[in-house]
């Protein structure tokens, strides 16, 4: 049997660094080191909703009604429009998305070394092996939304754990009734997880009470009940249509998912940061001075169980299981602490390893979003050459297997900066049914209205996230464009462009053709 948590420290008694106060506060703002450096976050999908932002504050200027319509909806999936919004108005579209995602990974790390204090009564020395998911691929990957809404829910359980640890279980009803819709409005995924980590914690929390399993159960669904509000609003949310739900039980998607969790650049790197994860997790199993937590590793279980159970698509969102692998991980992490009272000796020597694996993955993200915020400098400077209000067709090049492209595609909608700096069209949104606050209607572009026409591989490769780029230069409708920027191309046939002008380019092989006279369609 796992013995209970050892009780706070006497008052007096000093508390070893990795438990202070101080600890916290520098754990907190070394988060946010990362982001400080590229202007724009590098993260893949947020330069196409940085797109959607410019339309959200500027959708009257006269070349972005032409070719795009928005309107607010109550839906599940408004965290960083919602903070965007006011905020531009203040410091600017660029700065004030910069702002917003800094504070995600800020508030999560946050909320990651509360739940673990509230549950264990001080902080584990291992508690840093943790953190570095917050920069996990769901994060890199772009998906904000989501991102800020597990902040706002990695926040929250904290709380949850705190009122339930005071018995203060009526102000936490009514307190969480607007903290789910808040989280829900984020991100519906987000509440979700909220919903699994509350419900997981009173589930333990009833059965050390002496409860058999099943009273517990029925005991935490009443205790959740304050969360189910959102529910509500979901039905009506999805009364309006929705995405499709699809792609249930991909064993070989969902071991992908594992094997990324903290897929960044650097291959053999991430690789072996994800397997001292797990050998520090199996030591802490088999060590005689070291324990789980029973309301963590349940935890854990669940989320692990909702991974597994979850298909890849939910209403259209894609990754949906992913999402949520990093945090398994991160639970079961948080969930390692001493048997008994700390062993400072051992402690220390944890503590150590722990803030030496955070503070390499820390600088390894820091240099790879470093990097890649110089990559998008060097690509922005076509738009030096693009003038206020013009229609472009980007297409960007990605690898053709899953290890060779490794590295974020960190590049693939960069055609956004299109529409945030020169209120111009761009091909890169994305069109989910019942989800979605921008509608493109420039119907002209057929196929090249929407994501994923912005992802072109080699002619060679095999389908599976974009189009050989032959076909793709051959049949875009040329009438419908003033531009075409090839980003990363792989290699293609002159002659495919040779109706175009170039204007700019870079020895990587990106270029920025004008579409002037000549024919809609070159031979085939």
């Amino acid at each position: 049997m796992i013995p209970p948590a050892a009780p706070p420290n006497p008052p007096g008694m000093p508390r070893p660094w990795w438990e202070t106060r101080a600890f916290v506060v520098v754990m907190v703002l070394l988060s946010a080191v990362p982001l400080l450096y590229p202007p724009v976050p590098p993260l893949v999908d947020l330069l196409g909703h940085m797109g959607r932002y410019r339309v959200m504050l500027d959708g009257d200027v006269p070349s972005l009604a032409a070719m795009y319509s928005f309107k607010w909806a109550l839906m599940g999936n408004l965290g960083v429009d919602l903070a965007v919004y006011p905020l531009a108005r203040l410091i600017g579209l660029e700065p004030a998305v910069k702002l917003v995602i800094i504070l995600i990974p800020m508030m999560t790390t946050a909320g990651m070394l509360w739940v673990a204090r509230e549950v264990h009564h001080r902080l584990p020395p291992t508690v840093m092996f943790a953190l570095p998911f917050v920069y996990g691929h769901h994060f890199l990957f772009g998906f904000v939304n989501y991102a800020l809404s597990v902040a706002l829910a990695m926040l929250a359980f904290g709380l949850w754990l705190r009122l339930g640890r005071k018995g203060k279980y009526r102000p936490r009803a009514a307190l969480f009734v607007p903290i789910s819709i808040l989280v829900w409005l984020c991100h519906a995924f987000g509440w979700g997880f909220l919903g699994l980590l509350a419900f997981s914690a009173e589930v333990v929390r009833a059965h050390d009470d002496g409860r058999s399993w099943w009273r517990s159960i029925l005991r935490a669904a009443g205790q959740c009940l304050s969360l189910a509000l959102p529910l509500l609003l979901m039905v009506l949310w999805r009364e309006g249509g929705g995405g499709v739900t699809a792609d249930w039980f991909n064993w070989k998607n969902k071991m992908f998912s594992v094997n990324t969790v903290l897929r960044d650049r650097w291959l053999v790197w991430d690789r072996i940061s994800f397997f001292t994860c797990l050998v520090v997790f199996l030591f802490a199993i088999v060590h005689p001075r070291l324990t789980l937590s029973r309301m963590l590793t349940f935890t854990a279980i669940v989320l692990g169980l909702a991974f597994a159970m979850l298909p890849r698509i939910i209403f259209g969102s894609a990754y949906a299981d992913m999402r949520l692998m990093p945090f398994v991980l991160a639970f079961a992490l948080l969930a390692i602490r001493f048997r008994r009272d700390t062993q400072l000796g051992m402690g220390w020597v944890l503590a150590s390893f722990a803030l030496a694996f955070f503070l390499a993955r820390t600088a390894s993200v820091t240099w790879s979003l470093k990097l890649a915020s110089d990559e998008y400098a060097r690509q922005l400077t076509a738009l030096d050459q693009v003038p206020e209000g013009a229609r472009v067709v980007s297409m960007v090049g990605l690898g053709c297997s899953r290890t060779s492209g490794w590295p974020m595609w960190r590049n693939a909608h960069l055609g956004g900066m299109v529409v945030v700096r020169r209120n111009g069209f761009s091909n890169d949104h994305w069109d989910v049914p019942g989800a979605k606050l921008l509608t493109v209607t420039n119907r002209a572009a057929g196929y090249w209205q929407h994501d994923p026409s912005n992802l072109v591989l080699h002619d060679r490769c095999p389908a599976r996230f974009g189009r050989p780029i032959s076909p793709m230069l051959r049949r875009f409708p040329r009438e419908a464009f003033d531009y075409l920027w090839l980003i990363n191309p792989p290699p293609y046939d002159p002659a495919l462009v040779s109706d175009l002008q170039k204007v700019w380019g870079l020895p990587d092989g990106s270029a920025l053709y004008r579409i002037g006279p000549g024919p809609a369609n070159p031979s085939r």
